[in-house]
């Protein structure tokens, strides 16, 4: 599998000349999920669950957008929210099409109540 950015552009076209013109733009840099899911599966085979379920995240991420990619990682820092904003979380996680994320913040609500980690 031929790495590529979220725009389709192939890894081996992303050189310092193609950066330095202005033919790169973000989405040419950034990870397509398909990619991400590829190396789910190449951790998976190698005895790596944690890093595989990791990049399965990450990869429901690749179309949010960085703001709130960065409210959710501040919203999962402990004592952010109350055990109702995170289910909010999840539920817009869910709704957004990001289960897997959607299960982590549920999962860390449930620890940071029984911790007494929440706002």
């Amino acid at each position: 599998m031929t790495a590529r950015g979220l725009s389709g552009r192939h890894a081996d076209d992303i050189t310092v000349q193609a950066v330095r013109s202005g033919e790169v733009t973000l989405d040419d840099v950034r990870i397509d999920p398909q990619t991400l899911q590829h190396q789910a599966a190449v951790a998976e085979q190698h005895a790596n669950p944690q890093l595989a379920a990791n990049l399965r995240r990450a990869a429901e991420l690749t179309s949010v957008p960085d703001a709130d990619v960065m409210r959710i990682y501040e919203s999962l820092r402990p004592r952010r929210c109350t055990a109702e904003e995170l289910t909010q979380l999840a539920t817009w996680l869910d709704d957004l099409g990001a289960p897997l994320n959607a299960a982590l913040v549920r999962e860390a609500r449930d620890v940071y109540v029984r911790r007494g980690l929440t706002k």
